[in-house]
Formats: C-alpha cells, sequence, structure tokens
C-alpha cells in the first residue's frame, strides 16, 4: 500500500471512531437535585435513581479556590431543579458519569466556560467530539479576550494546578 493511501485510511478510521464514540453516547433526562461545584451535579433519573454528573470537557474552580463558590452558583442558577438530559459516553474512577448537560438547548457545560466559569478541559479534549472540542475552545478564547469571570484575574490558577499544589 502507498504511504498516502494508508495515512488516508488512519484519518479515515480516526473520524468514524469520533463518529461512533458520539453514537454510543448514553442519553437520559432527569432533574438535578445537587450541586456540588462548577462541574460535578447530580441528577435523579426517571427511576428515582440518584447519578453524579462530572460536566465532560471542563474542568471548573474548586471550592476552596478564587471563582470556585461563583462557578457553583452560575451553574445551580442553570440547572438546579430543572429538567436536563445527560449524554454520558464513560464513568470515572469516582463512579461519576462524564457528560454533557442540556437544559433545553442550553449545553451547561459550555455557558459554565463562554461564563468564564470554567477551563475548557483540554487534557481530555480527544475525547469530544471534534465540533464539540472547537466551540468549546473558541468559547473559551472568547471569555479569556473578554476577562469574563475568572479571567479578570491577572495569573488565574488551573484547577489542575491547585489540585496538584493543595
Amino acid at each position: 500500500m502507498r504511504p498516502l493511501a494508508s495515512i488516508r485510511l488512519v484519518f479515515l478510521a480516526a473520524a468514524l471512531a469520533g463518529v461512533a464514540s458520539t453514537a454510543l453516547a448514553d442519553v437520559y433526562t432527569g432533574r438535578v437535585v445537587a450541586i456540588a461545584d462548577g462541574d460535578t451535579l447530580t441528577v435523579l433519573d426517571k427511576a428515582k435513581v440518584q447519578r453524579k454528573v462530572r460536566l465532560s470537557g471542563i474542568d471548573a474552580p474548586e471550592k476552596r479556590q478564587s471563582f470556585g463558590t461563583v462557578s457553583r452558583k452560575h451553574l445551580a442558577d442553570l440547572v438546579f431543579g430543572k429538567t436536563v438530559t445527560v449524554a454520558y459516553r464513560k464513568i470515572d474512577r469516582y463512579g461519576r458519569q462524564i457528560g454533557v448537560v442540556r437544559v433545553g438547548e442550553i449545553d451547561a457545560n459550555l455557558a459554565q466556560i463562554r461564563a468564564g466559569l470554567a477551563w475548557h478541559y483540554k487534557h481530555y479534549e480527544r475525547e469530544q467530539p471534534p465540533d464539540e472540542r472547537a466551540a468549546y475552545a473558541a468559547e473559551e478564547r472568547n471569555a479569556r479576550e473578554n476577562k469574563r469571570g475568572l479571567w479578570g484575574d491577572a495569573k488565574p490558577i488551573a484547577p489542575w494546578d491547585f489540585r496538584r499544589h493543595r
């Protein structure tokens, strides 16, 4: 096989894998009954089962970190007590579903970034579909440029750095 043809096959396989991962997401609806922080919440599904959900593609400030309380409040104002749709693809080591939370047509994950109250979590961006990854990255750039939320700080500390130094 010619090198160019094999490269094309690799890209085709990667593209199909991205489509497959999107298609394999489990989706359910429920009511948000708790907000732990700016990127973690609890949903009570229709079977009355509580599910912990970690918002995928973002990392919000920790509770004890600057903007941690503001980030949590913004998420609460957006989704607490409301019916949401959760699309998740995996479960993390803490048993939380990692997914996108939507209230109506609003992507709550993206809304946290847009408000300047979460980072696009680039460490895991390969797990995002390409269109979602691009949207989250663009919203973070926009929030940074406009100094919204935590980007108004001279040197905001990323949550992963905050956790590492604790």
